[in-house]
């Protein structure tokens, strides 16, 4: 059957007979680019698109029982992309752990580590073995770097319906960790009302300025209607901060009108309006909207008689 179809997912060379495709026609395959290799002996047709998903599958398919999909492929897998901007060209390495006393894979595009994991740690999606979202979640506040770790806190509370009681209940077994002290810094500030990997960044920042916390997602109401929802809201102080990421070429005119009025009325209301953009992270950009904050935050503290 050299002119069957091929798998619509990853497949190894070993299942060719049980596939009924002769070794002939599958190099005749390979060599005319009609397949392609995914990991060492596991194989995929060309017109399968490539994804974090198919690697995953794939280094099931060839890694040992004993090895589980962890880290920023787990968080992938549960639908939370944390890859950086700069990853988007290519498909990073499929993470994995083998558990303790096991040797990890050593195949090409798979990042194979040993790892402690309890039963309770790992789940099947997918048909993958992989870490919980709780033990996916609180891997990452360790391994990556701050605010993308903060960003991802977030983002797993908010999907899963994860309590910062539960990320601290799990938090004993980190003991000694790389990474524990970032990790229950984080755990106390975790909020799943935010809703964006830049918002996180926003109150991360504040927070590491030794300023007041916001509120997020604070509603202003017009005759007892929620009508405006601010990303994060002073109410007693009128202040506003909101993250404006997208760029002016990707927002449409209805968009930016709507915006524009938006905070105009806020700002006829009696509103500071802070915005904070996409590149506003640097230094001297962060140093001006934090700045800006801070001078309208002042009343609170130097008006205070002890």
């Amino acid at each position: 059957m050299d002119d069957a179809p091929w798998p619509d997912g990853p497949f190894h060379r070993a299942a060719l007979e049980e596939l009924g495709i002769s070794h002939v026609a599958f190099a005749r395959a390979l060599r005319q680019g009609q397949i392609r290799s995914v990991v060492r002996g596991v194989f995929v047709s060309s017109a399968v698109p490539d994804s974090l998903e198919m690697r995953a599958r794939a280094a099931a398919i060839a890694v040992k029982p004993h090895h589980v999909v962890t880290d920023r492929t787990a968080a992938w897998l549960w639908g939370i992309d944390v890859h950086t901007y700069a990853e988007l060209d290519t498909i990073p390495d499929v993470e994995t752990c083998a558990l303790r006393w096991k040797d990890p894979t050593t195949l090409s595009g798979v990042d194979g580590r040993t790892r402690d994991l309890k039963p309770e740690d790992i789940t099947v999606l997918h048909g993958l073995r992989i870490t919980t979202p709780l033990r996916t979640a609180l891997d990452l506040g360790c391994c990556l770097r701050r605010r993308e770790a903060y960003a991802a806190l977030n983002a797993f509370a908010r999907r899963f319906g994860l309590t910062r009681r539960d990320l601290v209940r799990a938090l004993a077994r980190y003991r000694r960790r790389r990474g524990v002290v970032q990790l229950r810094q984080l755990v106390e500030l975790v909020d799943p009302r935010i809703e964006s990997e830049r918002e996180s960044w926003v109150l991360l920042a504040i927070h590491d300025a030794g300023l007041l916390l916001p509120e997020p997602q604070y509603w202003i109401e017009i005759d007892g209607v929620p009508v405006y929802r601010l990303d994060f809201a002073y109410p007693r102080l009128r202040i506003a901060v909101e993250y404006d990421g997208a760029d002016a070429h990707e927002r449409t005119r209805e968009q930016h009108e709507h915006d524009e009025k938006r905070r105009a009325w806020l700002r006829a209301h009696g509103w500071a309006v802070i915005v904070v953009r996409r590149g506003d992270f640097t230094r001297g950009a962060l140093d001006r909207w934090l700045g800006e904050l801070r001078q309208g935050l002042a009343p609170s503290y130097t008006n205070r008689r002890w």
